[in-house]
Formats: structure tokens, C-alpha cells, sequence
């Protein structure tokens, strides 16, 4: 049998599957849309389109609850931020003691920061699992190629707002994370020290650079909160990728009750996991120096970034040449939004690709290694092992993942033969 007409032939029927999954999916939209347009109640036709009847399909696991939980963590965020804004103050003589205040003498006031600064690595947690779950389940496929670049977005937004809120307790680790972090914009080939001079308001990092990082602290939630919109139109319009690779809709079911109530389950474990970090061990993710006030005369011991930027950390250090390291620790996390386009293959889920699932495995293992590096010792053997870590974390995207995706196909067609 011939391998190029069979190919052929696959694609026909999957073009042609789509075309069903596509009508049958607006077909339940319409239906649930026009049940409430006799009455001109457009709003209720709305939510009733896209959370009670929403076409889903029906072999969605647990993991596919890291999206809501993640909106549920932005909403927190925001809450939470809101009301520490109303007694923060941000001036390098006043920010740390206004930090103490709110811990010692507002009422509630140990839980709204604990539930903040612990909200942002319960975040990250969930960020990750989300990312991985996509990258497990092919989430970057055809037709969700812009879905998942607007998650990318969304990522490098929530990198950004962690970073501006680290500094605005101005403690030791504050201060010195925003000088090295700033620093780095000089790297930039021309109009990098200007840029640098914009960022601090001046020729050092004083109290021009916290109210900039306090205003941009913010405002990017809710910029965040605009692309999470955009981000969700994205999704219904081309419907949740299911488990199994299939997008027909012909096993789609309801979103309520069904997701809702695991959704609902999803976020009470997460709730209980939450409170464990903010009753019990509310500072376990958080730098002891950073308890210190800030002490320009003073540079820290050990200067690490929080442990969600531990694994682009390690491979900003682990090339000795600066601009090098910058445009590695900042192409790590833009070398994402090459996956929709990379991918030579077809099938989605991971289970089916035996080849594809150890290297899969295997950057799971390298992505930890580089989180453990990041806040070991800058001396060997950390640095060679970061090294070979950020070696495997770029050819693994760039390298295999189009390589594996020809192989996979190739054996397919073979067996099919």
C-alpha cells in the first residue's frame, strides 16, 4: 500500500470531522442562545451558552480544573491586593514598616498579605500543571494554535506582576532582586543604560523605582484580567480539547452539572492545600532576607530570585557570557509560542506516542533539575549540570519536538502498511 495517498486520506477525514464537531458544537450554542431570546433576556442566554450548556467533552479528567483554578487565584490575587494596597505606602522609608503594620495592627491583616504572597506561588503551581497538562494532552494543535499562545501571554503577564510585587516590600531580597534585574536591560545594544535610567527614575534604584513597580504591580492584573477574557473566547469558540485527541462533539455533554460540580471539588481540595501554606507555614516560600529591611550597603549571601523563576534563573546563570544568559533565560519562555508550529504530527494525546512520552518525561525531570539548580551555589558541580539541564530544556522544543512528531508519523504509517 502506497503511504502517501493513505496520509492523504486521514487528513480528508479528520478535515471532514472537524467540519461535523464545528456544526454540532454552534448547533448546541444556538439552541441554548435561543431558548432566551423570546424573552430578549440576552444575558441569561449568554451564561447559559457558555457555562450551563456549554459543549464539553466527556472524558475530561481533574486536570483539566488547572484552568478555573487559575482564574479562581487571579480573582484572589486581586481581592487580596486591593485591600493591602489600602494601607500599603510606597516610599523606601515607609514600604517595609507599612508591611509591618499591616501585619501587626490592621485587623486581618496577617491573613490578606499571608493569602497574597502565598496566593502568588499557589498561582505558579497551578500555572504549571495547566502548561503541562497542554503540553501532555497537545493543547498548541490545530485549531487552538492562538488559544495557546494567548496562554503564553498570559504567563510572561503573571511573571511580570510576580516580579514588580517581590520588590514593593522593600526588603533585602526586594531590593537587590530589582537592582539585578533591572541591570540587565543594559545588556540591550543601544538605548539599554537609558532604559535602565527610565526604569529607576534615576541613576540607582530608589524611591522613583518602587512607585513604578507599585504602579505597574497594579495595573497588570487587570490587564491580565482583559487577555483571561480573551483568552476564554479563545476556548469557546474552538471548544476544550479532549483527552483522547477527538474533536468530533458528538460526546460532548453539558458543562453544568457536570464540570461544574468537579470544578467545585477541584477548588475546595485547592482551598484546603491554600490554607495549609497561609495557617501553618505561611513564610516555607518565602526568602528569610527578605524580612530584613532593604540595605543598599548590604548585598546578600545568596541573591535567588522566589522558586518560580528558579528554572530561567539557572539558565540565565549557567552561560557565562551576560547577554548570552539574558536572551536564553528570556528565549526559554518565548520559545513557547513556536509549538503550534513546530509540530509535524497528528496525533494529540501523549498516551499514544511512546516516543514522544519518555522525552516528555524526561524535560519534566530536566524542568525540576533546573529548579533545584537555581537556588544552588553558583560552583560545580551546579554549573555544569545547569548547563546540560538548559542544553536538553532548548533542544527539546526546538530540536525534538518537530523530529519526534516525523518519527511518530513514519511509524504509523508503517504499521498501518
Amino acid at each position: 500500500m502506497n503511504i502517501n495517498p493513505l496520509i492523504k486520506s486521514d487528513f480528508n477525514v479528520n478535515s471532514l470531522v472537524k467540519q461535523v464537531s464545528l456544526a454540532t458544537r454552534t448547533r448546541v450554542r444556538n439552541v441554548s442562545l435561543n431558548k432566551f431570546r423570546w424573552n430578549k433576556n440576552y444575558v441569561l442566554g449568554f451564561v447559559d451558552c457558555h457555562l450551563i450548556h456549554y459543549p464539553t467533552p466527556i472524558g475530561l479528567t481533574y486536570a483539566w480544573s488547572f484552568g478555573s483554578l487559575a482564574g479562581m487565584c487571579l480573582v484572589i490575587q486581586i481581592i487580596t491586593g486591593v485591600l493591602l494596597s489600602m494601607h500599603y505606602s510606597a516610599h523606601v522609608d515607609l514600604a517595609f514598616l507599612s508591611v509591618e503594620y499591616i501585619m501587626r495592627d490592621v485587623p486581618n491583616g496577617w491573613f490578606i498579605r499571608y493569602t497574597h504572597a502565598n496566593g502568588a506561588s499557589m498561582f505558579f503551581i497551578v500555572l504549571y500543571c495547566h502548561l503541562f497538562r497542554g503540553l501532555y494532552y497537545g493543547s498548541y494543535m490545530k485549531p487552538r494554535q492562538l488559544l495557546w499562545c494567548s496562554g503564553v501571554v498570559l504567563f510572561l503577564l503573571v511573571m511580570g506582576t510576580a516580579f514588580t510585587g517581590y520588590v514593593l516590600p522593600w526588603g533585602q531580597m526586594s531590593f537587590w532582586g530589582a537592582t539585578v534585574i533591572t541591570n540587565m536591560v543594559t545588556a540591550i545594544p543601544f538605548g539599554g543604560q537609558t532604559i535602565v535610567e527610565w526604569l529607576w527614575g534615576g541613576f540607582t534604584v530608589n524611591a522613583p523605582t518602587l512607585r513604578r513597580f507599585y504602579s505597574l504591580h497594579f495595573l497588570l492584573p487587570f490587564i491580565i484580567a482583559g487577555v483571561s477574557l480573551i483568552h476564554l473566547v479563545l476556548l469557546h469558540r474552538d471548544g476544550s480539547n479532549s483527552p483522547i485527541g477527538s474533536d468530533t462533539g458528538v460526546d460532548d455533554v453539558p458543562f453544568y452539572p457536570y464540570y461544574f460540580s468537579k470544578d467545585l471539588f477541584a477548588f475546595t481540595c485547592f482551598l484546603l492545600f491554600f490554607g495549609v501554606f497561609v495557617f501553618f507555614f505561611p513564610n516555607l516560600l518565602n526568602h528569610p532576607d527578605n524580612c530584613i529591611p532593604a540595605d543598599p550597603m548590604e548585598t546578600p549571601k545568596h541573591l535567588v530570585p522566589e522558586w518560580y523563576f528558579l528554572p530561567f534563573y539557572a539558565i540565565l546563570r549557567s552561560i557565562p557570557h551576560k547577554a548570552l544568559g539574558i536572551v536564553a533565560m528570556l528565549g526559554s519562555i518565548l520559545v513557547l509560542f513556536l509549538l503550534p508550529f513546530t509540530y509535524t504530527g497528528y496525533i494529540r494525546n501523549t498516551t499514544y506516542r511512546p516516543v514522544f512520552k519518555i522525552f516528555y518525561w524526561v524535560f519534566i525531570a530536566d524542568f525540576l533539575t533546573l529548579l533545584w539548580v537555581g537556588q544552588a551555589p553558583i560552583t560545580d558541580p551546579y554549573i555544569l549540570l545547569g548547563q546540560y539541564a538548559s542544553f536538553y530544556y532548548f533542544s527539546f522544543f526546538i530540536f525534538l519536538f518537530p523530529i519526534i512528531g516525523i518519527v511518530e508519523t513514519k511509524l504509523a504509517s508503517y504499521q498501518v502498511k
